[in-house]
């Protein structure tokens, strides 16, 4: 709000409460209904999940599972900051794998700086791009109605992450194999991202899973391998200028 020169009433008007309702919010931490929280966060031009946490809206796991953490019904449902916050928390480990993912960057501009701090700390960081010009990319684009517009992804996927390339413990590669699930994993966490034929990623539904403990027979486990295999097949993105 004081970034933005924004007064408690000129908020409270502009989203239809009262003053002091808004003055309640930052002073006393209260926490707006849905509707309104959305309308002060558009207002404000911030993320309303980084403003309060706690309308995240993922559904809590049921006992079907000790790994899963919560399920959203959409990726678009999942607030920028849950992606942000399980980066950030790893220590030893982040995974990604995915064919463009582009949203993370146009939405977190910082996330490149945010990787290259993990890995100076000492985090093993890998990332796998879809290659544009394979076969499965381009099959994907057609089975999404997207066309050429997934491999134009990929290729931009690649200008961002490309500025890491060179980075001490960081590693980009690009893949062609089919992509049956995005992966975004931070040490013991992964958020996975299921594709669907003939709908966009960001219409599909993503589970958050943490590891159990139990042994390498869990689902995170299990996804964890799929990355592995993914990884094997992949071709190293080199420096500008550098030859494979």
């Amino acid at each position: 709000m004081a970034a933005g020169g924004w007064t408690y009433a000129a908020l409270a008007q502009a989203v239809e409460v009262d003053p002091k309702s808004v003055e309640r919010w930052v002073n006393l931490g209260r926490i707006p209904r849905r509707v309104t929280a959305f309308q002060a966060a558009k207002a404000l031009g911030e993320d309303v999940h980084a403003l309060w946490p706690a309308l995240r809206q993922a559904r809590p796991a049921r006992a079907i599972s000790p790994e899963l953490v919560g399920l959203y019904e959409k990726r678009a449902d999942v607030p920028v900051s849950a992606y942000v916050e399980l980066l950030a928390q790893a220590r030893e480990r982040i995974d990604v794998l995915v064919y463009a993912a582009v949203f993370l960057h146009e939405a977190y501009p910082r996330l490149n700086e945010l990787l290259a701090e993990r890995a100076a700390e000492g985090c093993e960081v890998r990332i796998a791009v879809g290659d544009p010009d394979s076969a499965n990319v381009q099959q994907r684009g057609q089975e999404e109605r997207f066309g050429h517009g997934i491999q134009s992804r990929c290729r931009l996927a690649l200008l961002h992450y490309g500025a890491l390339v060179g980075t001490p413990g960081i590693e980009v590669r690009t893949h062609g194999t089919t992509l049956y699930n995005s992966i975004y994993r931070a040490d013991d966490q992964q958020l996975v991202n299921a594709h669907v034929w003939g709908v966009n990623a960001y219409a599909a539904p993503v589970w958050h899973i943490r590891r159990n403990g139990n042994g390498d027979s869990g689902m995170f486990d299990t996804y964890a391998r799929s990355f592995e295999a993914a990884w094997a097949t992949a071709e190293p993105v080199h420096p500008a200028g550098q030859e494979g």
